[in-house]
């Protein structure tokens, strides 16, 4: 009997034994079964990341293509503006001496006209312009042409003309009181 208990008792630590590896095993499977889903989703997620890395570098590349070629448009438009504001700066260089040579004719022409005429003919005209007017034409006259007709000039006049004189051109600009 005592070979009967103990045979049963073996025969149940075994059957126990047995159930327990049988859990141990479905436990291991079920484990198993989590592991694989559980690699498949991070998996799937790292092809999305992928698709998403590759998605923003082919923007990135795509962003960079166009702005190079807004670069490019800006770098040529300001090399333009650089060559008309040359050009810009020459035309004005080359007016600005037109006007001058301009100006030093009609000037040589009234001062030859000054200087043909009779000094009290130059004097009555003279005394009768606005001063600065009139300082402006005498500066271009010979210094003895000039007292000549200051000579024959009003006193008042003659004198602030001769203050004007002195001061010097531009004429326009200075006050006489």
């Amino acid at each position: 009997m005592m070979k009967y208990l103990l045979l049963i008792s073996i025969f149940c630590i075994a059957l126990q034994a047995k159930t327990s590896l049988i859990d141990c095993d479905q436990i291991f499977e079920q484990r198993k079964d989590e592991i694989l889903r559980e690699m498949e989703r991070i998996d799937e997620r790292q092809q999305e990341f992928e698709a998403y890395q590759e998605a923003s570098k082919a923007l990135m590349e795509q962003k960079d293509q166009k702005l190079s070629l807004k670069l490019n448009e800006l770098n040529a438009t300001l090399t333009k503006v650089e060559k008309t504001k040359k050009e810009v700066l020459q035309l004005y260089e080359d007016n600005k001496k037109l006007l001058e040579e301009i100006k030093d004719a009609k000037d040589d022409k009234v001062s030859a006209t000054y200087l043909k005429m009779k000094d009290k003919k130059a004097a009555a005209i003279l005394d009768n312009m606005p001063r600065e007017k009139a300082a402006k034409i005498l500066f271009t006259l010979t210094p003895k042409k000039i007292s000549k007709i200051m000579a024959k000039m009003n006193p008042v006049n003659a004198s602030e003309v001769t203050l004007l004189l002195k001061a010097g051109p531009p004429f326009d600009q200075n006050i006489t009181k």
